[in-house]
């Protein structure tokens, strides 16, 4: 049994197909690349998986459990985490504040016992700020950690989105064009980063991403889209070098010069 499938995903909008029977598996502990021009279809399987859209045919397995018409809000308590391609996080709010935002799903309390300060709460909230803490320095966050997101650099703010899905304690971890807007020194430490959270975390990962070099170093498996079809799946040597991956990414004349 697959730790993740999807099993012949279809969705239009407006008359247009964004994604035809696309399948593959993930397994436990792999680092899953997806990629493909832009308006492929990539960050359109994210938003399926995460029940923001819903799709016209096939489902989702995790685990061997058919999450494809969950409510949105069972994904992350699930064990699936996600950043985004465009940073979604509280931008007035310190980097510690946001880091403990992603610990909502583990709270185990209700009006009185949080009235009350309960022992109970007491406990859940040390446990919930010693995660933040970890995660701070697993991604060097030391120097950020009382400041306004808002303050920070681009490439600094994608590392505190990723830090707080890390914070959810997640077994599944959805990654949306995590390197866009960092410069050479942050995409490194990215690619340091994502084999950690893979091997010393033990979560597994499905990344979609614009830069080769990055899925390259970190892949265990690639699939390639275009135009919301799967063009070919297999390792990143043999995805990168499928005649038509080279031809989605530049085109029959730049693939005619190349040759």
């Amino acid at each position: 049994m697959a730790f993740f499938e999807s099993q012949g995903i279809s969705i239009s909008f407006g008359g247009v197909t964004a994604l035809r029977d696309v399948s593959f598996q993930v397994g436990r502990g792999e680092v899953f690349s997806i990629i493909g021009p832009n308006g492929a279809g990539k960050t359109t399987i994210f938003n399926c998986i995460n029940r923001y859209y819903n799709p016209s045919e096939g489902s989702f397995l995790f685990k061997g459990k058919n999450i494809t018409k969950v409510s949105p809000h069972v994904v992350p308590e699930m064990g699936i985490a996600r950043t985004f391609q465009n940073i979604e996080l509280f931008r007035n709010t310190t980097v510690i504040e946001n880091l403990l935002l992603g610990r909502h799903r583990h709270r185990r309390s209700n009006f009185f016992t949080e009235a009350f300060f309960a022992p109970s709460v007491q406990r859940q909230e040390i446990r919930n700020r010693e995660k933040a803490e970890e995660v701070i320095d697993f991604l060097d966050l030391q120097a950020y950690r009382d400041q306004v997101v808002a303050n920070l650099p681009y490439g600094v703010q994608k590392t505190v989105e990723l830090g707080r899905a890390l914070t959810m304690d997640p077994e599944l971890l959805l990654l949306d064009e995590p390197s866009s807007g960092m410069n050479m020194e942050e995409m490194e430490d990215l690619s340091f980063w994502i084999s950690d959270i893979k091997e010393d975390l033990g979560i597994t990962i499905i990344l979609v991403e614009h830069n080769m070099r990055l899925v390259n170093d970190v892949s265990d498996r690639v699939l390639a889209l275009n135009f919301g079809v799967t063009i070919t799946e297999g390792t990143p040597g043999d995805v990168m070098k499928h005649p038509e991956v080279i031809e989605a990414y530049l085109g029959e004349e730049g693939v005619l010069s190349k040759g």
